[in-house]
């Protein structure tokens, strides 16, 4: 994740606290493939107590949420039984009490953690609880968009250069425009998805005025995921939608391209530049 990562937790921890009042939040990377998560982000803190602090999966409130991979939460950090108590100094000399821990969960592994706390032992409620994973959710967003579009460079970087490279960049722009294609839909800040789908328009060569060819969103998102090579059922995953109404959507796309099969409809669909 390296730097981008972190302004990214930082991003997230300051709306975080500005949409909860709640007066300290923290967070950090996890760390390689280590299981590690080091606290480098700070909103609120007196004292230099949690400052890159590595926190272990498994152990302590944190390292409860990377290991399981969901929130957690406790009223009183000290006492509580449902933890282990590692960190216990730290926290202490904060003066934390009721704390939470969100795991920004990327591709199905943790990439980093929330934290938001209390000075006072009293339940966070439900709001409070929305309102992290929404930050975490923002950030698991930025960084799949980030990692995206650096695929698609590379993509590029590889058609132009000599070699056998250059043989499979088209493949790699394309699994990377799919992969957009299916992001975009679940990004809830509109202008954030606006540039997203910018950007995959700028991967297809563009649809010419001959082509004759008006394909709505949901039936291009799901033409992009077949010709990725996927299976209605995945398609469905990766969409958010029923394998039904992605069954709906590719019948209706292939009408339109004149197409009697999944592969003719791709084919037909980069005939008239609108997947890449």
């Amino acid at each position: 994740m390296g730097a981008a990562g972190a302004v990214e937790i930082r991003g997230a921890l300051l709306r975080l606290r500005r949409t909860t009042g709640l007066p300290v939040a923290f967070g950090g990377l996890v760390e390689g493939g280590r299981q590690q998560m080091r606290i480098s982000e700070l909103i609120g803190t007196a004292t230099p107590a949690l400052s890159s602090l590595t926190v272990t999966s498994g152990n302590g409130l944190g390292g409860r949420a990377v290991a399981l991979a969901r929130p957690c939460a406790v009223t009183d950090y000290s006492s509580s039984r449902q933890i282990s108590h590692e960190y216990d100094t730290a926290v202490a000399t904060e003066g934390l009490r009721s704390v939470l821990a969100v795991p920004v969960v990327v591709r199905r592994r943790v990439r980093g953690v929330l934290y938001g706390a209390l000075r006072t032992p009293q339940p966070l409620g439900d709001r409070t609880l929305t309102a992290a994973v929404q930050a975490a959710r923002d950030v698991e967003q930025a960084l799949v968009v980030g990692e995206e579009v650096r695929a698609v460079l590379a993509a590029t970087r590889a058609e132009q250069a000599p070699g056998p490279a250059a043989g499979s960049a088209w493949e790699m722009v394309r699994e990377a425009h799919a992969a957009l294609r299916a992001l975009a839909p679940r990004i809830t800040d509109a202008a954030l998805r606006a540039e997203l789908l910018d950007a995959c328009e700028l991967l297809a060569p563009g649809a010419s005025p001959q082509a004759g060819v008006a394909l709505a969103p949901r039936e291009l998102d799901v033409l992009a995921c077949v010709a990725a090579g996927a299976t209605n059922a995945i398609a469905a995953e990766r969409l958010g939608l029923r394998a039904e109404t992605v069954k709906g959507y590719l019948r209706s796309a292939m009408r339109k391209l004149g197409a009697r099969t999944r592969g003719e409809a791709v084919v037909a669909a980069r005939r008239a530049g609108v997947l890449p």
